[in-house]
């Protein structure tokens, strides 16, 4: 099959790799209909993450169930499918528990961007749709792969309530479905820190009532005064690096709660100021398969159009293009067609 591959820092390659087989009772194997580049796809890309020369690369797709392993009895060849990037059993301890993530028999999507992907969970992980959706829903029904879940993840985590003031530290993909997790959860004041207009616009599609360019201790200042010097109620922190966490406990009012699922890099905890003012930390990687039916139904429904993180389609061979764009910032979110 062909796949997205990744060989080097900033060394993005299309190649012909093997089809992915099944190689337990528990797998599928799914036709990729739509796969996309993830932030935490830059990581590798920028040389922050060990790198295995060869690797596929790509955890988010949907698609249509091509071949089903022997234990799998919920779903069959032609249904369509999301997959978790997260697969899980969803019937041990942990995933009883609301914990997929942690999932005792935890797998991940590892060729997301390529023409096959394997589910290391089948009957666990995936969620079908009521037939084939139209194409038009390809990109909405794709962040519920994960950039949908990771921010509604944060948004939950956070304690984002009806009435209360959230604030969302990173205007990715994720940090904009964040904001539109806090506006579904019934947040009043959604504030989105933000210095990139194309992104401050989607952010206010998604229901942002506030948004804030300044970083660091002008921040800080400009949350305060948005909020009567209050803080925020529920922050959600969405890039993962020391930086942001910092901010995020900043802007934090006392007795609340951070909700983050940037992955860490180089975070030093500001734990004095969590125990003076009482602030929490929640979070993690998101348990997808927790919230995929809830998420599933806002979609078809009409009540929330994710999809609109992407603003760059291109076809799988292009996808070293893809990371290009994301990495300059050309790009929010790039969807790949194989």
């Amino acid at each position: 099959m062909r796949a997205t591959t990744i060989h080097a820092p900033g060394d993005i390659r299309v190649e012909d790799v093997p089809d992915p087989t099944i190689e337990a009772p528990t797998d599928a194997i799914v036709k990729v209909a739509a796969g996309c580049i993830c932030g935490s796809d830059l990581w590798p890309y920028r040389g922050h993450n060990d790198i295995t020369p060869g690797d596929t690369i790509g955890h988010e797709c949907i698609g249509v169930v091509e071949e089903v392993g022997g234990e799998v009895s919920a779903f069959s060849p032609g249904d369509f499918v999301i997959v978790p990037f997260d697969h899980c059993d969803n019937t041990c301890v942990h995933c009883r528990a609301g914990a997929h993530s942690g999932c005792v028999n935890l797998g991940f999507t590892s060729s997301g961007q390529a023409e096959y992907a394997r589910v290391t969970q089948a009957d666990g992980s995936l969620v079908k749709t009521d037939g084939m959706p139209d194409r038009s829903l390809y990109p909405s029904l794709l962040t519920l792969s994960d950039v949908m879940a990771t921010g509604w993840h944060a948004a939950v985590s956070a304690g984002v309530t009806k009435g209360s003031t959230a604030v969302v530290v990173g205007d990715g993909a994720v940090g904009l479905c964040g904001v539109l997790a806090a506006a579904q959860l019934g947040a009043d004041r959604v504030v989105a820190m933000s210095r990139h207009e194309s992104r401050q616009a989607i952010a206010k599609r998604f229901g942002a009532t506030d948004v804030v360019a300044e970083r660091g201790k002008e921040g800080a200042e400009r949350i305060a005064e948005l909020t009567g010097g209050v803080g925020a109620d529920a922050v959600l922190e969405c890039v993962g690096t020391d930086e942001s966490i910092k901010q995020a406990f900043a802007i934090a009012r006392p007795g609340s709660t951070v909700g983050f699922v940037g992955v860490p890099h180089g975070v030093e905890l500001p734990v004095r100021r969590m125990f003076q003012r009482n602030i929490g930390l929640a979070g993690g990687m998101a348990p997808v398969r927790k919230y995929l039916p809830e998420l599933l139904e806002l979609t078809l429904s009409g009540a929330i159009d994710p999809g609109l993180v992407f603003d760059l389609t291109l076809p799988l061979e292009q996808s070293p293009e893809g990371y290009r764009a994301m990495d300059e910032r050309r790009a929010t979110k790039v969807l790949l067609e194989p």
